[in-house]
């Protein structure tokens, strides 16, 4: 039977709920702005402290902007239609206060944008540009529409707006305005009403493409509403609290969550991985939402100061680090919010009662000495959102053991995205969290699509008000995607508890497949492995082959230390017999200790790399996940060595 979450919200969800009753009769996301703007008219609404010079943008400020460009648009011809499907301008930019002008801007003309990142693929973009028949483009900078020139002469675009203040070239044969043109064209017109309802197309927010061209998925105003109110559900934020963004805007993670911060009336500060750890210090952010490569990154960062300690020292450290580990279990068994155990027998609630004072003391005196230290350095940051892509198991124990609460969550830019999220009151670990409102979870069988049991494994399947409304211009994918009763396919794999928690255990197109016929899910070895300092990526191969393999980008800065306590001098040679026998114990006594360890989850080979994985060299997405194909296809050559 499905499962469903909103029809009877908890009383804390109903609590949080109540506080925001003036967004759930809204039709339009321009309706949740007009509301915003007037309860928090003089509160700053976005600050980036990284623009010279700096921006910072009240509410008042910002709800302004949105309408006068709105009104620019509307004396170029971008007006309402009256339509579900309204007229296309498309949006390329990354994160600035301007992509928040132009998004809203458009939406208060009337029109439904498409958005991408300026660091994409031009060929990617053009094919944007192309499937969404856009009327009008939106532009970064001058350099990009630059990158860009040489393609537009197959559109019949209607103008090109720079967010830049530069001046278009005098000689370009198109019709370019800067934003403080477009700002200048009607700034006293009355705009003339957009006309939206929860039915009408909002945006088209494309796939990252990881396997062939993106696919169009048209997001509605109700969709993106209903993770608004959903998410206030949640978290009850309050006006004036601060939150930290680092996530691609036009991503639709990001993006839904910036529109339901901006419905609470907070503060937002811009940052950039070049600068984030710095920014949290400086503005202590209460709130942030990421994705598990930026943990890992903080993670990391925290070790190395740990390993740069006097050797007494870092003994301390890690024996705090064990005892507190051994207080969480224990508080997670008395909770019922330990994963492996969510029924313990009454002998486990006794050895946890035993256990729990003991290294309750213990954990507290770590907490003042060390745990302390490490979230003044991180800006005493109270909740971060986790979502994705899985949060490795040492991950959830680290940001537990220092006082960091971990929110994992889960969806997909086919549901808005957040389908599920774990509460403050119910954060249960290595779990996906429960459903958001109105939303139903069925788990079926990868091959027969019968539904099974709770507790079982199968596809997850997903239903609910944030569902897409389909693939643009693509019938077919769509109803390959939803079937006639409105079940999304996810592709991913993974059960649900007795509580409702989807428990995700990995994706049915990354599932290896052995020659003995055994399936491997490699999301679960992979984040077994990460918990090795030595290793910074992995990402697991041996499809049809008799076991699996593993391409491991090494933490260089872990190994030269390692080098020189056990007495070696120079360059770390990655192909050294040392530095192999080290990652061969290493990935086995990883993956044993992982709850499950089958046979067939042993790594039997490996290659060290030299180079990362990164956005740059196309090998993750801007969103940090693994383009398995691409990296597949790159080193093709030294998987076949591999298994040879």
């Amino acid at each position: 039977m499905a499962v469903m979450a909103g029809a009877s919200l908890t009383p804390q969800e109903q609590a949080n709920l109540a506080r925001s009753q003036d967004y759930l009769q809204c039709n339009s996301l321009p309706d949740v702005w007009t509301i915003a703007a007037r309860k928090f008219v003089n509160t700053t609404a976005c600050c980036d402290p990284h623009r010279e010079p700096e921006v910072r943008l009240t509410y008042g400020q910002l709800y302004q902007q949105m309408q006068r460009f709105a009104a620019g648009l509307q004396s170029l011809g971008i007006l309402p239609t009256g339509e579900t499907y309204p007229k296309r301008v498309a949006l390329f930019s990354d994160n600035q206060p301007r992509w928040l002008v132009a998004d809203q801007g458009i939406m208060f003309a009337g029109a439904a944008n498409v958005v991408r990142s300026a660091q994409a693929d031009i060929k990617e973009l053009l094919f944007i540009l192309q499937n969404s028949e856009a009327v009008a483009l939106i532009v970064e900078d001058l350099a990009l529409l630059k990158k860009l020139r040489s393609g537009l002469d197959d559109f019949a675009l209607e103008f090109i707006i720079l967010l830049s203040d530069e001046t278009a070239p005098a000689d370009s044969d198109l019709t370019i305005y800067n934003f403080s043109q477009i700002l200048a064209l009607a700034p006293n017109s009355e705009l003339i009403p957009h006309g939206f309802d929860r039915n009408s197309l909002a945006t088209l927010m494309y796939t990252s493409g990881t396997s062939g061209m993106p696919k169009g998925v048209m997001l509605t105003h109700g969709n993106l509403i209903h993770q608004v109110n959903s998410a206030s559900c949640v978290l009850p934020l309050n006006e004036g609290d601060r939150v930290m963004s680092i996530l691609p805007i036009w991503h639709t993670y990001e993006r839904t969550f910036e529109y339901f911060i901006f419905s609470r009336g907070c503060t937002q500060f811009y940052t950039n991985i070049r600068f984030v750890k710095k920014d949290l210090k400086i503005h202590s952010p209460q709130y942030m939402v990421g994705v598990p490569r930026l943990w890992e990154s903080i993670y990391e960062g925290i070790q190395k100061q740990f390993r740069d300690q006097p050797a007494d020292k870092q003994k301390l450290v890690n024996r705090f680090l064990s005892n507190s580990q051994t207080y969480i279990n224990a508080k997670r068994t008395l909770q019922n919010l330990h994963l492996d155990n969510l029924n313990p027998s009454p002998v486990d609630k006794l050895i946890a009662i035993l256990k729990f004072p003991f290294f309750w003391a213990f954990h507290k005196v770590g907490d003042k000495l060390v745990y302390s230290k490490i979230r003044a350095g991180i800006g005493n940051i109270q909740y971060v959102v986790s979502g994705g892509g899985s949060i490795a198991d040492h991950l959830e124990d680290f940001f537990e053991i220092i006082g960091v609460q971990v929110l994992g969550g889960y969806g997909l830019t086919e549901t808005s995205p957040i389908t599920h999220v774990r509460r403050p009151w119910r954060n249960l670990r290595g779990a996906d969290g429960q459903p958001l409102m109105y939303t139903e979870t069925k788990i079926v069988d990868l091959d027969s699509r019968q539904e099974v049991g709770t507790g079982k494994k199968g596809v997850v399947l997903l239903r609910g008000p944030q569902i897409m409304k389909g693939y643009f211009n693509n019938p077919e994918a769509t109803r390959k995607a939803i079937d006639p009763d409105g079940w999304f396919d996810s592709g991913d794999l993974g059960y649900v508890t007795e509580w409702g928690d989807l428990v995700l255990t990995g994706r049915a197109k990354d599932t290896i497949v052995l020659s003995n016929g055994e399936n491997i899910e490699p999301l679960p070895i992979e984040n077994a492995c990460l918990r090795s300092p030595y290793v910074d990526q992995i990402m697991l191969v041996g499809q049809d082959q008799k076991s699996i393999g593993a391409l491991i980008v090494p933490n260089v800065d872990a190994l030269q230390q390692w080098s020189q306590q056990q007495g070696y001098s120079g360059e770390v040679d990655l192909n050294s017999k040392p530095i192999q026998d080290l990652f061969k114990s290493e990935l086995l006594q990883r993956v044993k200790d992982r709850a499950g360890y089958r046979p067939d989850d042993r790594i039997t080979a490996f290659r060290l790399l030299p180079e990362p994985f990164t956005v740059e060299n196309g090998l993750l997405t801007q969103t940090l996940k693994v383009r398995r194909n691409v990296v597949t296809e790159q080193y093709a050559a030294i998987i076949n060595e591999i298994f040879v």
